[in-house]
């Protein structure tokens, strides 16, 4: 196990600040034996309310893809639908009421290549089909950097401007659709242009738009932060994009969290992502932003309830109207969930 688990993060416990406000939590992930080495090789329903059902009010959370429970057989591009029959069925346990209030997984993000252009319309009526209710949309990451081994490569460059892509967004807003994507924060730009070229489309960008502070990035946040705050201004620019807050326990952020003896306190925890969070807020506003888990992939750095905690802390100076969207209404408008 290469990071602290579940006993190394009960070293930090703290009463939940603010118990009753209302909150989706808009990105988490669900999976079995993973193949990747990380610690939470499990993470389903009960773990995942295990996590969340620790004081804080979450009423709701997003399932976002994972690359898991793809079907074994039938065409290659269909293999994703396996992951939201799979998911389907934990947000039906849970909607069920057995295990609580929270509406785990009420809104599911599912996986298709938007590079097949016109004809990756049949993968999303098939993902459609196996989530009727909860589907809504795509995540397809394009991170790629110039650097050479500064982050994980999720796609071929230029993606986003290839004319497969676009057409591929296209199809899913005219399917009423989102798109979720992650990119490198070099990578903004690209995402600006792209987002401008497809009005229609709701897109909500994963993890603070990609900033790297790790490898070949350690120590230059001289000019990768101003970097990475012009190419988010370019992107607030247009109207359709989301951010979601979060993410800032990946290692490759650089805070270095996960590496601690004892996990992160909330309000040192606040006071220091405020460096990454703040530009966020400012430049698209509460009405766009979502404070996101990114469970169980953060988990390696600190507990939700902390995080969430934290995320309190941070926030104690915007008004009801904008707290309440960062944590719950803006992510139940992008995701388009309903309470029954």
């Amino acid at each position: 196990m290469p990071y602290g688990g579940n006993d190394w993060l009960g070293l930090t416990q703290e009463e939940v600040l603010e118990p009753e406000l209302p909150i989706c939590d808009p990105h988490h992930h669900l999976w079995d034996q993973r193949p990747e080495r990380i610690p939470y090789q499990r993470y389903l329903l009960p773990e995942l309310l295990a996590d969340v059902n620790q004081g804080h009010n979450v009423r709701s959370t997003v399932f976002i893809e994972a690359r898991t429970m793809y079907r074994r057989s039938g065409p290659a591009e269909m293999k994703t639908v396996g992951e939201v029959e799979f998911v389907q069925g934990q947000a039906a346990m849970s909607a069920s009421g057995i295990y609580g209030p929270t509406r785990a997984a009420a809104s599911i993000i599912g996986a298709a290549d938007l590079k097949m252009g016109d004809r990756v319309r049949p993968v999303l009526e098939a993902l459609q089909a196996a989530s009727p209710n909860r589907f809504r949309g795509i995540r397809h990451t394009v991170t790629w950097d110039p650097t050479p081994g500064a982050v994980e490569q999720r796609d071929v460059q230029g993606a986003l401007a290839s004319d497969g892509y676009r057409a591929g967004a296209r199809v899913l807003a005219q399917m009423g659709l989102s798109l979720d994507t992650g990119v490198s924060f070099t990578q903004l730009a690209e995402l600006a242009d792209f987002a401008r070229a497809v009005p229609d489309l709701p897109i909500i960008v994963n993890h603070l738009g990609g900033i790297l502070r790790t490898g070949a990035y350690a120590g230059r946040d001289d000019e990768t932060i101003p970097a990475w705050k012009k190419g988010l201004a370019e992107v607030a620019a247009c109207p359709n994009v989301y951010m979601k807050v979060g993410g800032i326990g990946l290692p490759r952020i650089g805070f270095g969290w996960h590496a601690l003896d004892k996990p992160v306190g909330s309000e040192a925890l606040a006071k220091e992502m405020a460096l990454l969070v703040e530009p966020c807020i400012e430049l698209f506003g509460p009405d766009r932003c979502m404070f996101e888990s990114n469970f169980p992939v953060d988990k390696v750095s600190f507990s939700h309830p902390v995080l969430f905690n934290a995320f309190k802390r941070f926030s104690k100076d915007y008004s009801s109207t904008e707290r309440a969207a960062m944590f719950h209404d803006t992510a139940v408008k992008a995701y388009r969930i309903g309470y029954d």
